[in-house]
């Protein structure tokens, strides 16, 4: 399955309690070749952006850093699962872990606006 990230967009719809990002934050993702990368914000994200390596079926294995409304940088690491929906729009499947201060580990949904 060939999937294609460049110029789409995404929001939060669930979130781990540990994590930063909730559904107000918006994403919106790059592509070439197999490098992917996104900026992001809104909600608890001031700035953040992430990159990540793409294989054959779309999974993102992705390094992310932001800055959250406290003012912390926080880092972490993520592999992202797609899934293609009904309508062609892409829901991302995501387990985390920060890299940084406690190292708590998540699970993420994010959804591709139309």
């Amino acid at each position: 399955m060939k999937i294609s990230y460049e110029n789409r967009k995404f929001c939060s719809v669930r979130n781990t309690d540990a994590g930063d990002v909730g559904p107000e934050t918006d994403f919106h993702y790059r592509q070439a070749d197999r490098i992917v990368w996104a900026e992001y914000s809104g909600g608890g994200i001031l700035l953040g952006r992430l990159i990540a390596n793409c294989d054959d079926d779309g999974n993102l294995d992705m390094r992310y850093q932001h800055i959250n409304r406290h003012g912390e940088l926080r880092t972490g690491k993520c592999r992202s699962t797609p899934e293609v929906l009904s309508d062609g729009r892409l829901r991302l499947h995501e387990k985390w872990e920060w890299t940084n201060d406690h190292r708590s580990c998540g699970e993420s949904v994010i959804e591709e606006i139309s």
